[in-house]
């Protein structure tokens, strides 16, 4: 998050989550490092599925309802939408209380990865960033949105 403008969307915090959690699911580098040895500080699939969903209630509805506040074009929001219904089914199917290997060995894993990857470049590009950096401890992402 350190180059992204946090004010040139209205609802900046929740693309904050929402980004956060794309470059989680989009890296199974950071994957393995850090969700399937339990390293601290970057939570577990769940926490990224959570913030990808909690505020915009993307599990409920498309991400085109949230074009020119959270996502700036329905390209974004398209995107974004075909991860969010990835890795819920894949939730479902394991369960949401599921140890990171549940999900990191689902057969539809790396679709969910490639998705996240695509729509997580688009975000990052959006946003002045480098998509390639690894992800930021969750830390960070409370101290640029303040909760």
């Amino acid at each position: 998050m350190d180059g992204m403008p946090l004010n040139d969307m209205p609802w900046w915090r929740w693309r904050a989550n929402v980004r956060s959690a794309l470059h989680m699911l989009s890296d199974p580098v950071f994957q393995q490092e850090c969700w399937l040895a339990g390293r601290e500080g970057y939570g577990d699939v769940t926490d990224a599925v959570y913030r990808l969903v909690e505020d915009t209630w993307l599990d409920n509805w498309s991400a085109e309802k949230y074009v020119g506040t959270v996502f700036r074009d329905s390209g974004e929001a398209a995107l974004v939408d075909v991860v969010v219904l990835r890795v819920l089914r894949i939730m479902h199917q394991v369960g949401a209380d599921a140890p990171s290997s549940a999900y990191l060995g689902h057969h539809g894993w790396p679709e969910a990865v490639q998705a996240a990857r695509e729509a997580h470049v688009r975000l990052a590009a959006g946003d002045g960033e480098s998509p390639d950096v690894p992800p930021h401890p969750l830390a960070v992402l409370e101290l640029a949105t303040g909760y």
